[in-house]
């Protein structure tokens, strides 16, 4: 029944018969016996006939929707049983900051894997430590991160964006308004981290020493729940991303200065020169063009 199914979606989708049985690679008169096979198997029509032309019917219709997802899950199986038995599928194993807030990043995997449907694309997410050890250690192949120390001759450095640094801050506070903030400005106002609880002290470091916060800081596990913190004005969240142009009702972000300069962070994609491979600077092309055009 499979493979009538798939004739019918042909069919239903080319709005022919002569051009659903080339794009199937049958004749035409064995095309339309598959799907009165198929009708005869339902108990119902799925095409009402008139001439050489045809129209689904409405109970075509809905069967055409639900097939659509019934086939691709079908696909889907065969696929990852595949992978199960040859044990030797494509894959890429890429890890990204936890705390980033753009569209870049998942715009490339969105593209990376259109191109390579058979690539498994596996996601890693979590502080700049924790994925720098993991490539470090072999256990991911190219990762998507923040600069934080010089860089390496062990590693393909490749600096996608130069990305100015935000606050997102309740849109009822009262700095909300403001065209920028100085960071020596907050203070008073509780720092939201986004870290694993082994990488706090290590993210501790680098908001004091480098980015300079000087106030409480209030430790979230995600980007979800430290965004609930800033809607509940229980802080602000330093990022690299700006929310105006998505019009948040709830958050504003606000550009930081220091002294009248913008602070800003390098955003960048890390492999190993000895790890290279077609699919791993081929991710990163993508994540170039990306970050080229956001």
């Amino acid at each position: 029944m499979l493979n009538q199914i798939r004739y019918f979606q042909s069919v239903a989708q080319t709005g022919s018969f002569t051009e659903a049985a080339f794009q199937c690679n049958i004749s035409q008169s064995a095309i339309s016996q598959q799907i009165k096979s198929l009708e005869q198997e339902l108990g119902l029509e799925l095409l009402s006939r008139q001439g050489r032309s045809f129209v689904l019917t409405e109970a075509g219709e809905y069967f055409y929707r639900k097939s659509l997802v019934l086939v691709s899950d079908y696909d889907r199986l065969v696929k990852e049983t595949e992978k199960i038995a040859k044990k030797n599928t494509a894959e890429i194993k890429v890890g990204y900051l936890r705390t980033y807030a753009g569209t870049g990043f998942s715009a490339a995997i969105s593209e990376f894997s259109k191109k390579y449907p058979d690539v498994d694309v596996q996601l890693v997410s979590g502080t700049h430590e924790t994925i720098f050890n993991l490539l470090k250690d072999d256990k991911l192949d190219i990762v998507f991160n923040d600069q934080r120390r010089a860089f390496s001759d062990e590693y393909v450095n490749l600096v996608l964006e130069k990305a100015p640094v935000y606050i997102e801050v309740a849109s009822f506070n009262t700095i909300a308004v403001s065209d920028f903030v100085e960071i020596e400005d907050l203070k008073n106002i509780p720092c939201i981290v986004i870290s694993e609880k082994e990488q706090q002290d290590s993210e501790e470091k680098y908001y004091r020493d480098i980015l300079g916060v000087k106030g409480e800081l209030l430790f979230a596990e995600n980007l979800e729940e430290a965004r609930v913190l800033v809607m509940s004005n229980k802080g602000y969240l330093i990022t690299n991303a700006d929310l105006s142009d998505r019009r948040s009702p709830a958050i504003s972000s606000i550009p930081v200065h220091r002294g009248k300069e913008p602070v800003t962070m390098n955003l960048c994609a890390f492999w190993k020169k000895d790890n290279s491979g077609y699919y791993i600077e081929d991710f990163a092309d993508f994540l170039k063009a990306k970050f080229e055009t956001v």
